[in-house]
């Protein structure tokens, strides 16, 4: 199995989220420092739109999406807050590696991500829906 570094995808993340993110990476900064880490550099590195022009094509708290791990079946989660999460009823937290990686991907993009174990393996968004009365509280 390759899993060589390649050049992360560019991203882009509506305001509200990234407004709500960057506080929430700010407050793990003590707690989980590899993730707050992680999720500044993906903040860091996104193109910002106002909430109503990010496309629903694209990954944001509270969408539903497809994706696949190094070939692997497919699995349907939402994106959530940590409160809200619950991998048996599919709901994956932002503050997980697969989490931050999946934020601000589009359908068809792909991205390296570490795993706790340091393990390095390759993302794929295959489809992406959002509807606005299932996003999460302003």
């Amino acid at each position: 199995m390759q899993n060589h570094h390649r050049r992360k995808p560019r991203i882009t993340i509506c305001q509200t989220d990234h407004d709500r993110l960057s506080n929430l990476a700010a407050v793990l900064e003590n707690r989980n420092p590899e993730i707050a880490e992680g999720l500044s550099t993906e903040l860091d590195r996104a193109r910002i739109v106002s909430d109503s022009k990010l496309g629903s094509s694209v990954v944001r708290m509270g969408s539903t999406l497809t994706y696949v791990v190094d070939g692997s079946q497919g699995k349907t989660v939402t994106l959530v807050y940590p409160g809200d999460a619950n991998l048996e009823d599919g709901r994956i937290s932002i503050t997980t590696p697969v989490g931050v990686a999946l934020i601000g991907l589009k359908a068809g993009q792909s991205i390296n991500y570490a795993a706790r174990n340091g393990q390095i393996h390759d993302l794929s968004v295959i489809e992406v829906n959002y509807h606005k009365e299932a996003a999460p509280a302003q």
